[in-house]
């Protein structure tokens, strides 16, 4: 009896591991078609660069998050296509199709920016940087300021004094550790949001849990979507390793007062990764910009996507049409 049990026992362990297996099969080989899907490779004077775009009108160049690509970007500024906004999604360097050259430095990604709209035959373009896509952002509006038509920094990962009150304290390096970690395979990201999402919504995406099971049906597939998005790690992995030291790498402050677009920048209060302090002290420094700091929301600013879209609306309808071209 005791050998026929041990079989069973066996037997399920078996099928429970070739569902799985199965089942990560099938879901990575969706990731990896999604994470290429609409997207084509330009050859630019700065190297390969993957684009996405869709809309038409004002160019709007959105450069993404951490852990993200062309298709985090676009999902961040789709909606915004409806407005007559021609939205153009980059990958930044070490992320998906766009290799990552020997210098990845926020200033080196903020030429290859331009070598974009370069590319694309783009005179002038505003400028959205999301996370740690803000930096380069940053940089192209400072290095480039006759090809930045607008600037909009979403929960930015940016510089402030030590004399400033933070919101939240600094990421650990104990875990950056451990977000490393799980960050670092497909089969252990796939594992972490199958047995615990809620975790992997509050550490990998820096937003209370919470907050999304309050949300509205639409708040709540968007919060989804944006942490299945992630897979494959393993396309990002060289862009997430570089974006874990970055924040550690903003010693100095940017020539901020030397920005000459129209800016916008935004974050909550309760963002993990502690983006609100020196959101609001980058927009201090910019000249005539314009801070939107909320109290709750988390990193992908939960329930406020709808005051986000009509905000960034509001500047790129202020841009005069001569400085649209």
């Amino acid at each position: 009896m005791k050998t026929l049990t041990w079989g069973l026992v066996a037997l399920s362990l078996l099928a429970a591991a070739l569902w799985t297996g199965r089942q990560f099969r099938d879901d990575m080989a969706q990731a990896k078609a999604l994470s290429s899907a609409g997207s084509v490779v330009l050859g630019t004077r700065c190297g390969p660069i993957e684009v996405q775009q869709a809309g038409e009108g004002m160019p709007l160049l959105v450069v993404h998050g951490s852990g993200g690509g062309h298709d985090q970007g676009m999902a961040w500024a789709k909606t915004l296509t409806q407005h007559g906004v021609r939205v153009i999604a980059v990958s930044r360097f070490g992320y998906l199709r766009t290799p990552r050259p020997a210098d990845a430095s926020p200033e080196a990604q903020a030429d290859a920016h331009v070598c974009v709209l370069d590319a694309l035959g783009m005179e002038r373009a505003a400028v959205m940087g999301v996370s740690a896509g803000s930096p380069s952002a940053l940089q192209t509006a400072i290095r480039h300021p006759a090809r930045v038509s607008a600037l909009v920094l979403v929960v930015p990962i940016a510089w402030k004094p030590g004399d400033v009150v933070a919101g939240t304290p600094p990421i650990s390096d104990r875990k950056d550790t451990l977000l490393l970690r799980l960050l670092g395979s497909d089969l252990v990201f796939w594992a972490g949001l199958k047995l615990a999402r809620d975790q992997v919504i509050r550490h990998v995406l820096a937003t209370p849990p919470e907050l999304v099971a309050d949300a509205s049906a639409s708040e709540r597939v968007r919060v989804h979507e944006a942490a299945e998005r992630i897979l494959p790690v393993s396309a990002r992995a060289q862009g997430l390793h570089d974006d874990t030291r970055l924040g550690k790498s903003l010693q100095q402050p940017y020539a901020l007062g030397s920005v000459q677009a129209p800016t916008l920048v935004v974050s909550a209060r309760d963002d993990a990764f502690g983006t609100y302090a020196p959101a609001a002290y980058t927009a201090s420094q910019i000249p005539g910009a314009r801070f939107i700091g909320f109290e709750q929301g988390g990193h992908l600013l939960v329930g406020h996507d709808p005051a986000v879209r009509e905000a960034v609306l509001a500047l790129l309808g202020s841009i005069p049409s001569t400085a649209q071209r």
